[in-house]
């Protein structure tokens, strides 16, 4: 009895095995559980930055900063009188410079430099005198006079420039009826330029510096409102200038100041330069002693834009090198784009009064 149970347990256990590994083989195996893979986001690198662009220097004109494609020519300065029969003057109006100096018997001259213009006469053309070789050495130019002493033509030589003398007969230089000797020789400017040599062709290096815009010149920038601004230059010459909103108005004197071609002389800037004027050896009518001035070192100045001046200091360290404005601490001073006239002061004996 015991036996038969047995077996029946032992029948009944393997076939709930097998029953059991029947039900497994039919089952669908549990899934596995998904592992996901770490998403990995690279650094992100930004693009090399594009080097910024290199600021835009407009074209000038050399010797006034004014905008424009400069011409392909050098600069020309001519040797202008200035007494009373010699008003009123023909091309000042146009001149890019005009530098004014006291000579012999307190008597005024100008070196007016032309560049950007092109008037169609010019004068009283008058002789050369010992500080104009350092005016216009730095410009590598031409240099138009009626003539001079033996030593002071040695000395336009030396300075470089291209000498243009009525007294050599160039051409395009002549005398008008209109006016008596020796207030009568006038010249073309462009019969000058058209007798340039191979050696002076260039156009001339900028001589000041200026800022972009009038607003940005250092005595709008940082100077004082002036008044008429009076010079004694001589016992003979005191020019005043006045600022009318526009531009400086020159006069000689009390008299306004006009060109032959009824246009008021005017300045963008004007530059006050006060320098030693000593006597030369060269001598004038009647033993009279031919003045010049020490521009070679430094010295005072004072510029004129914009209705306001600023003190500052002028710098040449050689006859051939340009005369720079700087400040007290060494900086550049710029002038307004336009037209620049430089009264020389003698030290000592002239003045610039600012009211």
């Amino acid at each position: 009895m015991r036996r038969a149970r047995a077996a029946h347990t032992t029948a009944v256990t393997g076939w709930g095995l097998a029953a059991v590994l029947l039900l497994a083989a039919c089952s669908s195996p549990a899934p596995m559980p998904r592992i996901e893979e770490p998403v990995v986001v690279p650094p992100t690198i930004e693009a090399a930055k594009a080097a910024a662009p290199a600021p835009v220097i407009p074209v000038t004109w050399p010797l006034t900063g004014v905008a424009g494609e400069p011409a392909a020519r050098p600069a020309l300065a001519v040797k202008i009188e200035n007494t009373a029969v010699a008003r009123p003057q023909a091309g000042l109006e146009q001149a890019d410079v005009v530098w004014e100096t006291i000579v012999e018997f307190d008597v005024s001259r100008f070196v007016a430099v032309f560049h950007s213009q092109t008037p169609g006469e010019v004068g009283p053309i008058r002789s050369v005198r010992p500080m104009d070789p350092l005016i216009v050495a730095p410009l590598h130019g031409l240099l138009a006079y009626s003539g001079g002493q033996p030593g002071i033509l040695d000395e336009v030589v030396a300075s470089g420039v291209q000498s243009l003398s009525h007294d050599r007969g160039v051409a395009g230089m002549y005398r008008v009826s209109a006016r008596s000797a020796p207030h009568n020789v006038y010249g073309n400017p462009q019969a000058f330029w058209d007798q340039v040599d191979g050696e002076h062709q260039a156009a001339p290096q900028e001589q000041f510096d200026f800022a972009r815009s009038p607003e940005r010149a250092s005595a709008v920038t940082g100077g004082t409102p002036a008044a008429p601004l009076a010079f004694r230059l001589s016992a003979a010459s005191s020019p005043s200038w006045t600022w009318d909103g526009t531009a400086w108005l020159r006069s000689e004197g009390s008299n306004p100041a006009t060109a032959a071609s009824g246009a008021r002389l005017s300045a963008t800037n004007v530059v006050a330069i006060t320098a030693d004027h000593p006597d030369t050896g060269y001598g004038a009518q009647g033993g009279a002693a031919v003045p010049t001035y020490s521009l070679v070192g430094s010295g005072d100045a004072v510029v004129a834009t914009g209705g306001q001046t600023i003190a500052a200091r002028w710098q040449k360290d050689a006859p051939d090198a340009p005369l720079r404005l700087v400040t007290a601490d060494g900086a550049s001073v710029t002038l307004a784009p336009g037209n620049t006239w430089v009264e020389l002061i003698p030290a000592g004996k002239g003045s610039l009064t600012v009211s």
